[in-house]
């Protein structure tokens, strides 16, 4: 079944880009979340001795200067470095000849959560050591959570809607989303649209580790992401980049691209609960999801698969499955569920765009990737998460969740076709 909207506001992705220390392209990282690959292991960019935390999900063996001029890498954050690298990855794999297209007609909403954390700390610590004349000219460009789409906007010359999303762990989903409503508001034919972060440093270790968020499993790295399981104890950092390109299907057909599903429906919902803590009766993240799939006029029976925000935390994973029990009833039962952030850790601003990646990725292959670390399921986490091994299914409707600090929960729905 298909909306029932003309193909010019119908909304499909016909480019993915991906970075992570999964892989540094789209391909590579699905191949790994298949394989049931761990992508965490003791941290490398900074000393992490001193820290309750001392893991995460790094991009290694990474060269910006590959990808990016060397000056303006330089002029730039980390996390703009993996957004740019992406969203040129996803524009190329959607085929768009940009010299040929309207640039007025393109818009990029690429977000982060944290946004240039590392140039804060770098330019801070020059600030106390050396003081006001040791700040860079380009500190504020750097950090700031919008350059990325600006710098993709520029690198392609396109004029459309551009700016960035910061929603703390929804972003992602949410500039995905919103870059689906644009399109069909006729604001944009094309949207580059997904999320980047770079927040594994020290000032955010400290800060995370100071609200006992993140795991302390540091003498088994790669089995410390471990979603709805007995024995979980915080979230595990990554970083990286997601990003898609969305166009109005009746312009993807005109260029006979390829297609990897439609945008079917999305929905932005508060807890108002509290800034950390989800909703102990999940009912913003059931409210998004409803609604999600309103928009894409699927039942409850339709849903193949879900891609779960499953963060490793002790509340949201329980609170998660109740709010997906609640919702999908006796289907819930039947309904594989998983979580990536059991291999990719947790990318935060950049999560819903490296897991929207997986989800069309799951689409394609026919295949429903695992919840690694699975062996002792929690009792009040009772879904089938599709435990350790990756699963052959018939994937044809999904939809994958995400929750930020502050009580704010996006749900976004991908259909094949």
């Amino acid at each position: 079944m298909s909306l029932s909207l003309p193909d010019s506001q119908r909304v499909v992705v016909t480019g993915l880009g991906a970075i992570h220390g999964l892989g540094h392209d789209p391909d590579a990282f699905w191949s790994s979340l298949k394989a049931g690959k761990p992508g965490i292991d003791r941290v490398e960019l900074f000393d992490p001795e001193p820290f309750a935390c001392q893991i995460g999900a790094e991009v290694r063996d990474w060269k910006v200067e590959e990808h990016m001029d060397p000056k303006e890498a330089r002029r730039n954050d980390r996390y703009t470095h993996f957004g740019y690298v992406a969203s040129i990855q996803a524009v190329v794999d959607s085929g768009l000849e940009m010299d040929r297209e309207d640039p007025d007609e393109i818009g990029v909403l690429v977000g982060s959560g944290i946004g240039g954390m590392l140039t804060y700390e770098q330019q801070l610590r020059r600030l106390v050591e050396g003081g006001p004349r040791k700040v860079s000219p380009f500190t504020i460009p750097a950090l700031i959570g919008n350059i990325c789409s600006g710098m993709v906007a520029i690198h392609y010359g396109v004029r459309g809607p551009n700016f960035g999303v910061v929603s703390a762990c929804a972003t992602a989903t949410h500039a995905i989303g919103e870059a689906m409503h644009m399109i069909r508001r006729g604001d944009a034919r094309v949207m580059i649209a997904g999320g980047a972060e770079a927040a594994i440093t020290p000032f955010a270790y400290a800060s995370f580790c100071s609200m006992k968020a993140m795991s302390t499993r540091n003498d088994d790295p790669q089995t410390a992401s471990r979603p709805f399981s007995m024995g979980r104890d915080g979230f595990v950092m990554g970083e990286g980049a997601g990003v898609l390109v969305l166009e109005a299907l009746d312009h993807a057909k005109a260029r006979g691209a390829k297609i990897y599903g439609e945008v079917a429906g999305y929905a932005a919902t508060a807890d108002a609960y509290h800034i950390t803590m989800p909703d102990p009766e999940g009912k913003g993240l059931g409210m998004a999801m409803k609604r999600a799939l309103r928009g894409a006029e699927a039942a409850i029976d339709d849903v193949d698969y879900i891609n779960a925000h499953g963060t490793s935390t002790p509340y949201n994973d329980k609170f998660e499955t109740m709010a997906i029990k609640r919702l999908f009833g006796d289907h819930a039962a039947k309904l594989p569920v998983s979580s990536t952030k059991s291999m990719t850790g947790h990318l935060l601003g950049a999560a819903g765009g490296i897991e929207s990646v997986a989800c069309l990725k799951a689409m394609q292959d026919q295949v429903v990737p695992p919840t690694i670390n699975l062996h002792d399921p929690d009792p009040e986490c009772d879904l089938d998460y599709v435990a350790n091994v990756a699963r052959s299914a018939s994937v044809n409707l999904v939809l994958s969740n995400n929750l930020g600090f502050g009580g704010q929960n996006a749900a976004v729905v991908f259909r094949r076709i």
